[in-house]
């Protein structure tokens, strides 16, 4: 591997380390760790070099914002069929409700999901979105961390929707690793926000984007492309040399444009000055955020008088996952800053979510015998791709 790193963040792309000569064939990938970690934060300091202040960074952020929209690319009006959502099986449970629902995005592709809503609510409330991470050998919208997390921030008095990655749980239109499956995912979590804001109950100055690894990526694409994200917790992502080990997030040249080069750092950035909240910990990609990334980011909220809104929370000891204490601030940040109350879920001044009730699979499932697929859905991955064309 090179040592050496030129100035990644100038305004001009310049030469820059890679793993391999360029295939002139295809668009360069920024995949995986593609830096060492001292490479990295290198690249991070040259970052800095580019902006010294708010116009010079919005200047930047533009540019950015138009380099993940070319290389996602995404239409500026995408041809999205009406939502018409299909809901069904709400179930009752202590203190929310939870159903299971699923809506079109493309004409054909359905987004699957469960919609959890604190009982008796009166007026608007806020709302959370949550995209999962990717889970070895199981359906990641099922697992305990996802239903915990969406239970106790409906218990907090959110309206919550988790949807599915591409080929988990009910989405199994196409395989996870399309071709495309970033442009896709990050299609359909802009009709998840769609679905959202479009409940009477929700009030949309008050809606939060938050999700780990896998789920971490959409959470920060998200921000960066769509303005009715206001909070924004992405969780064991945010890395100065990762770039995501998927083709769901970095299997489109969104980091490696023809003109310029950035990296999930700066893209996170694109959520100032909205809240945000870096969850990291010591046992992955992110065990260096107090350091490196945390600090470039709060630079950049200086530029707007913020830094109080950006946050970041370090778990040394941890491992990658959305687990308790991840999730407990999450929680707390979420409650200060879309006004939810914590006191429903804290016991003896600690979270408890112990009383939470996890249901089966199956109770979560959108289709199933007596709920089938609906008939114009598409099926198969060139199907799929087709779609996406």
């Amino acid at each position: 591997m090179r040592s050496s790193i030129t100035s990644l963040c100038v305004l001009l792309a310049l030469p820059l380390h890679v793993f391999a000569q360029p295939n002139p064939a295809r668009p360069e990938l920024r995949q995986g760790a593609y830096f060492s970690e001292p490479d990295g934060a290198k690249a991070l300091q040259n970052c800095a070099l580019a902006y010294t202040d708010r116009a010079s960074w919005e200047k930047r952020a533009a540019q950015i914002r138009q380099g993940i929209r070319e290389g996602l690319k995404l239409p500026e009006k995408p041809a999205f069929a009406a939502l018409n959502p299909i809901r069904h099986s709400l179930r009752k449970m202590d203190g929310y409700t939870v159903e299971n629902v699923a809506f079109e995005s493309l004409p054909g592709f359905y987004v699957t999901g469960n919609l959890y809503k604190p009982a008796g609510i009166s007026g608007k409330t806020a709302a959370v979105l949550c995209p999962h991470g990717h889970v070895a050998n199981a359906d990641a919208r099922f697992v305990e961390q996802t239903q915990q997390r969406c239970i106790t921030m409906a218990k907090m008095g959110a309206v919550v929707f988790v949807y599915d990655m591409l080929g988990y749980g009910d989405s199994k239109q196409c395989d996870h690793k399309l071709p495309e499956a970033a442009k896709l995912q990050t299609l359909n979590s802009i009709r998840a926000l769609d679905f959202l804001t479009s409940l009477p109950d929700v009030d949309t100055n008050r809606v939060a984007v938050s999700g780990e690894s896998g789920g971490g990526t959409q959470t920060f694409l998200l921000t960066a492309l769509d303005s009715r994200v206001k909070v924004s917790v992405p969780v064991v992502m945010v890395s100065a040399h990762f770039f995501g080990g998927c083709i769901c997030e970095s299997g489109m040249p969104i980091h490696k444009r023809p003109t310029f080069e950035t990296n999930n750092v700066e893209i996170a950035a694109l959520a100032a000055p909205r809240p945000m909240i870096m969850i990291s910990d010591g046992g992955d990609w992110t065990k260096n955020t107090p350091n490196v990334e945390f600090p470039h980011i709060q630079r950049i909220y200086g530029f707007y008088n913020a830094k109080n809104r950006v946050e970041n929370v370090h778990l040394p000891n941890e491992k990658h996952d959305f687990g308790p204490s991840k999730r407990a601030a999450a929680y707390r940040f979420l409650a200060l800053h879309l006004k939810l109350d914590l006191n429903k879920v804290l016991k003896d001044g600690h979270i408890d979510e112990s009383p939470n009730v996890l249901l089966k699979p199956a109770d979560l499932q959108v289709f199933n015998e007596a709920h089938p697929r609906p008939a114009n859905a598409v099926m198969g991955d060139d199907a799929v791709m087709a779609l996406l064309k």
